[in-house]
């Protein structure tokens, strides 16, 4: 099975492009083949993913950007993750009656980090003009692109709550009333018009770097900043079954931008694999490499029980310590050494048996409160607000409605050009199921506040100006201190389980990079969700039905609570890595989406 693959591991010299849609592959090669850098094949892509799939993210959403430029010695990485409204507090969701954040409409709202991150990305690391980079989105946007099934499907889930709650959204989705068609040309030409305007607006500056600061300033500060306020202004129906404004204030968008930081890092071995800072879930797979450091990974079977036993059971103590210690860290203190420290680890690794854990149990550590908040005791009823839009796209079946299918969200790209420029990102938020299409812009602003908590204290809990923790959590490595790989994966909090399981496959077993994209994927949402409703399945491990009864039967005999789920309907990953020159690249055929190109 390990050896197994549905599409050659692609291999090349000049570049290599992979992403959740092979249109916006296929744009990012189009991008390098004229001369462009990864970091202007990215923007395109990320801008193009915006408009094929817009039930996963778009222009109002987030993207963290992890980096590495050929002329720098350590990668970097490109927060995009916006901030809480200054006006948002506990208090005042108390008043309303909540013990959580609505997971749809204006209240969920934090400031909408892509645009700033992809302009500073294009601005200080591209070659090409705004024009160009935009273009290929506008093209789709205004001419159309071929709907996909999925797309069609998550229009269907939310139709009745547009043409009752959100006419904007059924402006754009329910043209005449009726559901676009698979298959069929779709367009968006609101957000052409909103490109167009940007783009004959900055023409009247000299200079490319100028140009690309207009454009920012016109979105956060500008006309598109005006009318995502004066919609929030009007309440609309979200997920409490009530309808409300929104916090958002022109000084929230005027006053942010996107950030750049030092990545955090942990060495396996050859490998140096680098990760988004505690605002992300991003050092729980370097928690999971430090547990895992005691285990013989090498000699399991890369799909036999013992290894997917391994893999879950660490995963219950890194993502406990998520819980209990990750958040913003401008207002939190994480023990980042420790929770990597070799002592650390040594004691949390004799947790660990033969048998499943139904516990929770972060680690101990001094000066710090470990608390963990107790998910049991929030309220949810199916029947309030706009349910078919509640919580991350497609990650929503397992934890709302007990079905056992989960078939990864979000978006994802990688890109390595000849010069050595590598970007992984993973673009979300500002999906048309969570918040209401803005008039005159046509695309929806992002509900990642829904991954607050409203209880004081937590280091995720709601406080003004501040980041949310993400899940978002694009990867990044070097080999024995070269820049060697990139990957990622959407899939909210699977994400860093299906990226430690991908990277460990390739790094341990052999498997290649497209190998690694196809062989049968696991999970546990042992965990609370990072997303509203929240709850957490204890014991609870998802796999795809390839691995065979004699997997899943003994799984279940150690006492794993096991779901299994179609033979390819778990994790999305795709991967690009560069070795003596030579690019490598894949991506999961899952979905029949996903795509690596290249030369």
């Amino acid at each position: 099975m390990e050896n197994f693959s549905t599409r050659p591991e692609l291999k090349g010299t000049f570049g290599m492009t992979t992403s959740t849609h092979w249109l916006a592959s296929s744009v990012g090669m189009s991008i390098l083949e004229r001369g462009g850098n990864s970091f202007d094949a990215a923007v395109a892509m990320g801008f193009v993913l915006q408009i094929v799939e817009p039930h996963l993210n778009g222009p109002g959403g987030e993207v963290p950007i992890l980096f590495q430029s050929s002329d720098e010695v350590r990668p970097k990485m490109l927060c995009g993750q916006g901030i809480s409204p200054a006006r948002a507090n506990i208090d005042y969701f108390l008043e309303l009656g909540l013990d959580l954040i609505p997971g749809t409409g204006h209240l969920a709202a934090v400031v909408p980090g892509a645009f700033s991150a992809w302009m500073k990305l294009l601005r200080d690391y591209g070659s090409m003009s705004l024009k160009d980079i935009l273009s290929p989105a506008i093209y789709y946007a205004k001419l159309g692109y071929p709907i996909s099934e999925r797309v069609e499907d998550a229009i269907k889930s939310v139709a009745e709550s547009f043409e009752k709650n959100w006419p904007s959204s059924a402006d754009v989705y329910l043209r005449n009333g009726t559901i676009p068609r698979a298959g069929c040309l779709f367009t968006n030409p609101h957000i052409a018009q909103t490109w167009e305007k940007i783009l004959k607006t900055i023409d009247t500056v000299r200079g490319r770097e100028k140009q690309i600061r207009l454009a920012e300033e016109l979105f956060y500060s500008g006309f598109i900043a005006e009318e995502i306020i004066k919609f929030f202004k009007k309440p609309i129906m979200d997920s409490s079954g009530l309808k409300n404004c929104g916090l958002m204030e022109l000084d929230d968008l005027a006053n942010w931008s996107a950030s750049y930081e030092e990545p955090i890092s942990y060495t396996w071995n050859d490998y140096e694999i680098f990760k988004g800072g505690p605002w992300s879930q991003g050092p729980v797979l370097l928690q999971q490499l430090a547990l895992l450091k005691y285990f013989d990974l090498e000699s399991m079977d890369p799909n036999g029980t013992d290894f997917i036993h391994t893999i879950v059971e660490v995963a219950k103590l890194a993502f406990a310590d998520r819980e209990a210690f990750y958040g913003d860290p401008n207002f939190v203190d994480t023990p980042l050494h420790t929770l990597l420290s070799d002592e650390y680890n040594k004691k949390r690794v004799e947790l660990l048996s033969q048998s499943a854990s139904t516990e929770l149990i972060p680690g101990d550590i001094a000066g710090y409160n470990n608390t963990i908040f107790d998910t049991s005791s929030l309220s949810f009823n199916l029947t309030e607000g706009l349910i078919g839009g509640i919580g991350e796209p497609t990650m929503a079946d397992v934890r709302q409605n007990s079905k056992t299918v989960v078939e990864g969200d979000t978006c994802h790209l990688n890109v390595i050009d000849k010069w050595g420029n590598m970007v992984a990102a993973t673009p979300s938020g500002g999906w048309f199921q969570s918040s209401p299409v803005i008039p005159n812009l046509g695309f929806s602003v992002t509900t990642r506040a829904q991954m607050f908590w409203l209880k004081a204290g937590l280091p995720g809990s709601l406080e003004p100006k501040k980041r949310p923790r993400t899940t978002l959590s694009p990867c990044l490595a070097h080999k024995n201190n070269t820049p060697y790989l990139v990957w990622g994966t959407p899939g909210g909090d699977a994400q860093d389980q299906w990226n430690l399981i991908q990277f460990i496959r390739h790094t341990e077993s052999g498997l290649n990079l497209q190998e690694t994209c196809d062989a049968p994927m696991f999970h546990s949402a042992h965990f609370p969700s990072s997303f509203y409703p929240r709850q957490a399945l204890p014991a609870r491990v998802l796999i795809e039905n390839r691995f065979g009864p004699s997997v899943s039967k003994e799984l279940k005999n150690r006492g794993h609570d096991v779901r299994e789920d179609g033979a390819w309907a778990i994790g999305r990953n795709s991967a690009i890595s560069r070795e003596d020159n030579i690019l490598s690249a894949g991506a999961s055929p899952r979905r029949m989406q996903g795509y690596a190109v290249g030369r």
